[in-house]
């Protein structure tokens, strides 16, 4: 592996730290080099390659909005014994808990920032001998260039102009899939046939505007360090905001303060609840799809709840 290292990154020096970490879909270590610690996520699967490139497109656009704290991501590289491996910065983290309210204010500042390039943009295009030229493009579809992966399973990110449609078609209907493939459940099936017909009602007199989301926001992939909030683990695409909350909310690890910053920027729109039940639905199904049957009752309550 160091040796792997050295040549890929151009590095003379090259000795793991004993700093390891990891999560329930890859492993990782933390190496020093003669250019600093960086930070190596190791996934044997055939197809980690794919999910790296994701995570490693989605940390570089969450960079760029210069809005919250992730990891600098280097390189994705093939694994010595198959599989994949992503470098990035090594960065020191602990349990989020005095930067929750920044944390708050500055995911908040994240799903606005494309929101302000299209307001900038139709700015200038009204102002004489303003060009309307952006340092980047404001994105007025939703999905992603790449696919990303929540998990282990991609997710259909191709472009579409209906936040409804793409949400439907690209997000539940693949999970539905697998859950069909892999139980054939009657019940689920049949509630989401009908909970397909409820789904516009509750986005009448809405107005979306794409958001770049971190994807997979729950309390695993969030931490601080001295300077304030960091998120990792993305697995990004342009989106509802309110989607970033739903799995937020599934499993803890977020406080009132983080909460109240963030909505002190993005107020809740009426009808947020409900449809935070409709975002936690893809959550569920894609939990029943990583780790089983477990997460059956929970999927089915809540395509209940929200056909009420």
């Amino acid at each position: 592996m160091e040796a792997l290292l050295k040549q890929e990154l151009g590095c003379s020096s090259v000795k793991a730290t004993g700093h390891s970490g990891g999560g329930c879909i890859s492993q990782g270590q933390s190496y020093d080099t003669d250019k600093g610690r960086v930070f190596v996520k190791v996934n044997p699967k055939a197809e980690a390659k794919r999910m790296f490139e994701g995570e490693m497109a989605s940390l570089t656009a969450i960079l760029k909005t210069g809005t919250v704290k992730v990891p600098k991501p280097i390189k994705v590289l093939d694994a010595p014994g198959g599989g994949s491996m992503l470098v990035m910065e090594h960065v020191d983290m602990r349990y989020l808990s005095s930067h929750a309210a920044k944390l708050g204010s500055q995911l908040a500042d994240l799903h606005l920032e494309n929101k302000k390039l299209g307001d900038t943009l139709h700015k200038e295009a009204s102002t004489v001998g303003k060009g309307g030229q952006l340092d980047r493009p404001f994105v007025n579809q939703f999905g992603f260039d790449v696919v990303t992966c929540c998990g282990y399973l991609p997710q259909v990110n191709d472009w579409q102009e209906d936040w409804v449609a793409f949400y439907t078609q690209q997000r539940i209907q693949p999970q539905m899939n697998m859950v069909e493939k892999g139980s054939g459940d009657r019940e689920a099936l049949e509630l989401w046939a009908a909970l397909q017909l409820k789904i516009p009602d509750l986005f009448r007199d809405l107005d979306i505007v794409p958001a770049l989301l971190h994807g997979d926001l729950w309390g695993g992939n969030v931490a601080e360090d001295s300077t304030g909030p960091i998120i990792f683990d993305p697995a990004s695409f342009y989106g509802h905001s309110e989607y970033e909350l739903a799995i937020a909310g599934m499993f803890g690890g977020f406080s009132s303060s983080f909460y109240s910053a963030y909505h002190s920027k993005i107020p809740k729109s009426p009808g947020f609840e409900k449809r935070l039940q409709l975002y936690q639905l893809f959550h569920y199904l894609n939990h029943w799809n990583h780790f089983g049957s477990g997460y059956r009752g929970s999927s089915l309550n809540t395509m209940r709840n929200l056909l009420k």
